[in-house]
């Protein structure tokens, strides 16, 4: 019921009858604007109510009022209509008050001392001055619309809905309120009430468009579906060159099952606009229940093909699509769609978006990481992209994207652990060990009880650490990450592998390459690895093995160098000058000690 009661506490009732006329002094025409209510203390409204009871006794013993106490009557209520519109409801009630100590039983008076209360936030006292308002004048719709508004304010609809009654049964002309009557009985889901007052409304104003909408949205929610769609034709018959009551009717049709016909009166709708996109859907929606795919691509691709199709709908289509990715026989279309939704919507953040998500689950990184970037043109405030776009720059080694990426992403939601995560493998990465040791550890405190969280953070502190030879404290941050995951694998790796270079509980080294050796017995780096440990620990016989199997297929020149160190120690001589030119030859990322291995033909460690 929120969207009625909102309109329900927007109807004029604020700008009711002045002291006379029936208008308010200098309010002709005008609807008093939105206020935010400044409450009066408990106090306050105990001390105004004392004085007014001592008042009220008071002029009880009098005799009927003079002319001057008349004259001033007049002053204190026009006084207390100015503070309203000033919004000093304090001033305007203290004013208002002694104007009722001295004509109690004057309606305006009555009525101008409810809205004040309600202003203020007194919804009791409003809701008793507005009843003694109505009582007073019966026939002033004002009287009414400001009771219905602060009963509706403590939610008491049925006695809303009664206001609204007896204004239409007791105030001549006031047919008009009818309607906000029907919405009344419609929020309350007494629906024969709401039909009933309805076709009263039709009786006053004849047959209105908005009075046949209602009364279907009623049949619909009694499941009277031949009513409801005879409602529609009516609607139709009435506005013969208007798609959107033809559409209604389709999307009515295509609700209940009712295929051909929705199918019939589609087409029509697109007789009348051959552009129109919700004709498309309708028609889309249609042939999805049939089965036809190759029909549901055609009229999605047609209804994409308008500009007029809003954005919103655009992206939950594809949002639905994006669910059945990478499916090959969705890509093609989802991506046309997502183009499609692009060139629509230019300026749309959330259409960049849209179109990145399908880029990415398809597989397209870089493309993803670029349209991520333009949505970030329109719309800076989505954490989510931001994230998006640093995970694809690390995914993509980019380092120098990442980094730049994250630092501005952390200008906007510094109290993001993942972005500060991204931005110290960046640092890392970058070879800036002592940064990555400063992002990670603040992230990591920023991670508190996200145990997930910090485990990532620990691992990447074991590496940045290690870099900075601090190798207690990368120890000890491997040690936290396996705790939290012992299967981290890369940690596993990582932690053995610099265990043995430095020569190091090899013991322990050797127990988790092997473990992770037993997981992946076809990656070359962690078959590296634990031969690299057996190396240290003289094993040269069992380190050649996993070594080999390396060899065979890698172009890691720090892999094929090991090769030929183990070759060497095992008396291959010849072997391990060729597996150490192969090494030269790969590249980047074999020993320093490599150039004298070859030029000496001989072992360095």
């Amino acid at each position: 019921m929120r969207s009625f009661i909102g309109s329900l506490l927007m109807v004029g009732a604020l700008a009711g009858p002045g002291w006379a006329q029936g208008i308010e002094p200098g309010m002709e025409g005008r609807t008093p604007p939105e206020v935010t209510p400044a409450k009066l203390t408990r106090k306050e409204r105990r001390e105004l109510a004392q004085r007014v009871e001592i008042e009220a006794k008071k002029v009880a013993a009098r005799p009927p009022l003079s002319p001057k106490e008349r004259e001033l009557s007049e002053a204190l209520y026009t006084d207390g209509v100015k503070y309203v519109i000033l919004e000093d409801y304090p001033k305007a009630l203290e004013r208002l008050l002694k104007a009722y100590t001295l004509m109690p039983d004057n309606a305006a008076v009555n009525y101008k001392l409810a809205e004040a209360n309600l202003l203020s936030g007194n919804l009791r006292d409003a809701t008793g001055y507005a009843e003694a308002a109505v009582k007073l004048d019966a026939k002033n719709p004002y009287y009414y619309l400001l009771l219905a508004q602060t009963q509706a304010s403590q939610k008491q609809y049925e006695a809303a809905t009664a206001t609204y009654a007896s204004l239409v049964q007791q105030v001549p002309n006031s047919g008009s309120y009818l309607f906000q009557l029907a919405d009344l009985y419609l929020a309350q889901n007494k629906l024969p009430e709401a039909l009933a007052t309805l076709d009263k409304a039709q009786q006053q104003f004849g047959s209105l468009d908005e009075i046949a909408f209602k009364k279907q949205q009623i049949y619909l929610r009694q499941n009277n579906l031949p009513l409801a769609l005879k409602e529609g034709e009516t609607l139709i018959a009435a506005n013969p060159s208007e798609p959107r009551f033809v559409l209604a009717q389709a999307e009515m049709y295509a609700a209940n099952n009712r295929l051909s016909d929705a199918i019939r009166v589609a087409e029509q709708a697109l007789h009348l606009d051959p552009g129109n996109p919700q004709a498309r859907l309708i028609l889309a929606d249609v042939y999805r229940q049939q089965n036809q795919p190759a029909e549901v691509e055609k009229q999605l691709r047609l209804a994409f093909d308008s500009p007029a199709l809003d954005v919103d709908q655009e992206v939950r289509i594809l949002v639905g699509y994006l669910k059945q990715l990478p499916d090959p026989k969705i890509a093609p279309l989802a991506h046309d769609l997502a183009i499609a939704t692009i060139r629509n919507h230019p300026r749309e953040a959330k259409a960049y978006n849209v179109a990145a998500d399908v880029q990415l689950q398809t597989g397209h990184k870089k493309e993803a990481r670029n349209t991520y970037l333009k949505a970030l043109q329109f719309d800076k405030s989505k954490f989510q992209t931001w994230q998006q776009v640093v995970l694809l720059d690390a995914e993509l080694s980019q380092t120098d994207s990442l980094l730049v990426h994250s630092d501005r992403a952390l200008e906007l939601f510094p109290n993001q652990a993942p972005l500060w995560f991204y931005n110290g493998v960046g640092r890392l990465l970058n070879k800036q060990p002592q940064q990555a040791v400063q992002a990670l550890e603040h992230g990591r405190r920023l991670a508190a009880g996200n145990l997930e969280q910090q485990s990532q953070f620990d691992a990447q502190l074991g590496d940045a650490y290690q870099e900075l030879k601090e190798y207690a404290k990368s120890d000890a941050a491997y040690d936290a990450a396996l705790t939290a995951d012992p299967n981290n694998y890369g940690v596993l790796n990582n932690y053995s592998y610099y265990l043995s270079l430095r020569g190091e509980k090899l013991d322990k080294a050797k127990e988790m390459a092997g473990r992770t050796v037993a997981k992946f017995p076809d990656n070359d780096t962690y078959l590296d690895t634990y031969a690299w440990v057996l190396y240290k620990q003289k094993d040269y016989a069992g380190a050649r093995p996993s070594l080999e199997k390396a060899a065979k297929t890698s172009k890691d020149a720090s892999i094929l160098e090991h090769y030929g160190d183990v070759l060497w120690q095992l008396g291959d001589h010849a072997g391990a000058v060729a597996a150490w030119q192969r090494a030269r030859k790969a590249g980047a990322g074999a020993s320093p000690l490599l150039d004298r291995k070859l030029k000496d033909q001989k072992l360095y460690e």
